[in-house]
């Protein structure tokens, strides 16, 4: 409840000061997002722990659930920079922060492949 009332009356107050004046309608959106963002913290954190209890408890090692995690975490950073950007009119600067953002996602992917694909040709019979 408070991050959408948090987030409609940052919505009413950027439409007026859009018109008025466009510079501090674009800081009021990008503070309200770092506002929310903290709001969320110790939910990520909750979900984080979560996830490290099953990976222990399921004995997954830990190195893969620590690189999806980033993967996850990059892939929020690089959404939320991009929709900032796209409110800024910059389209063009949020389309590279998502492209950034995937080549990271495919490089911190690649061992995680890696091993999948080894565990299935073990598994083939030679």
């Amino acid at each position: 409840m408070q991050i959408t009332g948090i987030g409609l009356i940052a919505t009413f107050l950027i439409l007026i000061l859009k018109e008025q004046k466009p510079v501090f309608a674009f800081a009021v959106t990008v503070i309200v997002g770092a506002i929310i963002f903290v709001f969320l913290i110790d939910q990520i954190q909750e979900i984080f722990q979560l996830l490290n209890k099953l990976a222990v408890d399921a004995n997954i090692n830990i190195v893969y659930v620590e690189t999806i995690l980033k993967i996850i975490g990059i892939a929020y950073i690089a959404e939320f920079g991009a929709q900032i950007t796209k409110d800024a009119g910059q389209g063009a600067i949020a389309s590279k922060i998502e492209l950034a953002g995937k080549v990271i996602i495919i490089g911190l992917a690649i061992p995680i492949l890696k091993v999948i694909i080894e565990t299935v040709l073990s598994l083939l019979p030679t």
